[in-house]
């Protein structure tokens, strides 16, 4: 029988695929890195979960691929982890990554890459309370996205040689004389 947060990571692995090991660890919001350590080795000795790319990433078996879009959607979601419970993430519809759940908001963390910004047209929020998180390559690109009638933030993810990317999120204001601007905000 495996214990809850062992639980935890074996559902996150077969949901999203392989994911940085550092990732794993963060997602165990409640534990030490020590513990968080122990628990992804106690895993792999009971053949649960493997190393894949050479202990990068963790997957359930050696043969998983890991997703580049789902990855860049955990580093948002990370931002919001000790708000969420660790069973209230999941898979998303196409074109979303990640949907979660942060004080009764649904929140649909979508990733697009340059030339993509078409796919937000397939985002039909159904309830008032949904709110949607696009992790885009820069700023520049959200004003060629059509947005859907939900509230946004948009998010970006960058790697500067550190094992953990720095995530930046930020709002679209509009100003006095009636342009765009993005402002840095915080995660919430």
């Amino acid at each position: 029988m495996l214990l809850d947060d062992e639980q935890y990571v074996v559902k996150w692995l077969s949901q999203y695929g392989a994911l940085p090991k550092t990732q794993v660890i963060r997602l165990l919001r409640d534990k030490s890195p020590e513990t968080a350590e122990k628990i992804i080795r106690n895993l792999k000795r009971a053949q649960r979960i493997e190393d894949v790319g050479g202990g990068y990433y963790l997957g359930l078996d050696h043969l998983c691929k890991p997703d580049q879009r789902v990855i860049l959607a955990v580093w948002a979601l990370l931002r919001f982890i000790d708000f969420v419970d660790p069973m209230a993430h999941y898979p998303a519809t196409y074109p979303s990554q990640i949907f979660f759940l942060k004080e009764n908001i649904g929140y649909e963390i979508v990733v697009l890459y340059d030339g993509e910004q078409h796919l937000s047209k397939l985002l039909h929020p159904q309830d008032d309370d949904m709110k949607y998180i696009f992790v885009v390559p820069n700023t520049q690109m959200v004003s060629q996205i059509v947005l859907p009638k939900a509230p946004c933030l948009f998010a970006t993810v960058e790697f500067h040689g550190e094992e953990e990317p720095d995530v930046m999120f930020y709002s679209e204001e509009v100003t006095h004389n009636g342009n765009s601007q993005f402002l840095c905000s915080d995660s919430g």
